[in-house]
C-alpha cells in the first residue's frame, strides 16, 4: 500500500500540497482547516482510544464523522454554522483524497453525501445614531489608549472595514490630503481602497502624528508596540459599550461585536440613499447578494412602503352581547 494511504501522511499532503500550494488559499482558510482536524483529531482519540498518527482512513467514516457533528453541537455548544464550517473543511478534505485514494471511494462518497444543516437566518443588528455618538465618546481622550481607540472606533463606522483589514492596517495605508482613502488587504487577498470623511481625516492626521509610526508599523499598536488582535479588539469595544450604556441604556439589550460595527456603516449608507451595489463595493462584498440582508434589515424602510400602499376597504362591526341564555350555553 503506498504511503498516501495512510491517513497522517494523506492530511499532511492535503495542507501542504492542496491547500498551501495548488490552491494557495489565505492565511484565515489553513487556520479554520487545521482547527477542524485538531478538533476531529482530539474527538477520535478519546472515542477510538487510538493516537492521532495510528489513525487510518477508515476510521474516520460517514457513521464517525456523523457523531463528530453531532458532539460539536451538543457537547461542544456550536451552532448549525459552525457545524457546517466544519463539515465543509471535512468536504474539502475528502474530496481530495477521492483523487489520491480511489480504492476508497465508496467511503468517501459516503462521507461527502452528508449534508448541510440548514439554520435560522437572523436579522443583522446594528446600531443608531445615539448609539454610535455614545460609543464614540466612551474613550478617555486625555489618554494614549482612548485617543487610539476613539480613532480605530470612528475609522471602522465609517469604513466599515473587517476587525481582520482594521488590525492589518499599517501606517503607510493611511492617504491624507485631497481624496484621502484607507487602503486595507481584505477577504478573498483582495485589496481595496475606501475614501474618508473630514472627521476621520483630522482624528487619523492627529493619531498619526502623535503615532510616529514607520510606514509599515502597525497604525494602532498595543501596549507593547506589537498589532492588536482580534481579541484585544472585542475586548476594548465591549468595555467601551459597557461605558456607553450609562448613556445609552438601549446598547444594553444588543451584543456588540465589531462586526456590528460594520452592519452600523452599511445601514447608515443604505438610509443615505446609497444603492446596493455601491454599498457591496464599499465593504468588499463579494457579491451584491450579500448586501441583500440590509434590506431586510430597514424596518423604516419598510414602514415608509406600507404608507404608500391602499388601504382595504372594510367595514367595522360594533360587538353586541349575546343573550344571557346563549352566553351561559357558550361558556360551557
Amino acid at each position: 500500500m503506498n504511503n498516501i494511504v495512510n491517513f497522517p501522511a494523506l492530511l499532511e499532503t492535503f495542507f501542504t500540497d492542496r491547500l498551501m500550494h495548488q490552491r494557495q488559499v489565505s492565511c484565515h482558510t489553513i487556520a479554520a482547516y487545521r482547527d477542524t482536524f485538531r478538533l476531529l483529531l482530539k474527538y477520535a482519540q478519546q472515542r477510538l482510544k487510538k493516537a492521532p498518527s495510528a489513525l487510518i482512513l477508515e476510521d474516520l467514516d460517514a457513521p464517525f464523522i456523523g457523531s463528530f457533528l453531532h458532539y460539536l453541537e451538543t457537547e461542544r455548544g456550536n451552532g448549525s454554522r459552525s457545524r457546517n464550517l466544519r463539515l465543509a473543511a471535512i468536504h474539502a478534505f475528502f474530496h481530495f483524497a477521492a483523487f489520491q485514494v480511489p480504492e476508497y471511494s465508496a467511503l468517501i462518497q459516503r462521507v461527502l453525501a452528508i449534508p448541510s444543516k440548514r439554520y435560522e437566518r437572523k436579522q443583522v443588528s446594528f446600531m443608531t445614531h445615539d448609539e454610535t455618538q455614545a460609543l464614540l465618546v466612551a474613550p478617555d481622550q486625555h489618554t494614549w489608549m482612548g485617543r487610539r481607540d476613539h480613532t480605530w472606533l470612528l475609522l471602522a463606522l465609517t469604513t466599515g472595514l473587517r476587525v481582520s483589514e482594521l488590525i492589518g492596517l499599517n501606517c503607510a495605508d493611511i492617504t491624507l490630503g485631497t481624496g484621502a482613502y484607507v487602503r486595507c488587504y481584505g477577504k478573498g487577498r483582495k485589496h481595496r481602497c475606501t475614501p474618508l470623511t473630514k472627521k476621520t481625516i483630522n482624528a487619523l492626521r492627529t493619531w498619526l502624528r502623535e503615532r510616529q509610526g514607520q510606514p509599515m508599523e502597525p497604525l494602532f499598536p498595543n501596549a507593547r508596540g506589537k498589532r492588536l488582535s482580534s481579541d484585544g479588539i472585542q475586548y476594548l469595544l465591549s468595555k467601551y459599550v459597557g461605558i456607553a450604556q450609562l448613556k445609552c441604556p438601549t446598547l444594553s439589550n444588543k451584543r456588540i461585536s465589531p462586526h456590528v460595527l460594520r452592519h452600523t456603516t452599511a445601514m447608515n449608507l443604505f438610509h443615505a440613499g446609497v444603492d446596493c451595489t455601491v454599498i457591496a463595493l464599499w465593504l468588499g462584498h463579494e457579491s451584491v447578494e450579500t448586501t441583500q440582508i440590509y434590506l431586510e434589515a430597514d424596518l423604516a424602510m419598510k414602514e415608509e412602503i406600507l404608507k404608500k400602499t391602499t388601504p382595504y376597504t372594510t367595514h367595522t362591526v360594533r360587538y353586541h352581547a349575546d343573550d344571557q341564555l346563549l352566553e351561559f350555553l357558550n361558556s360551557l
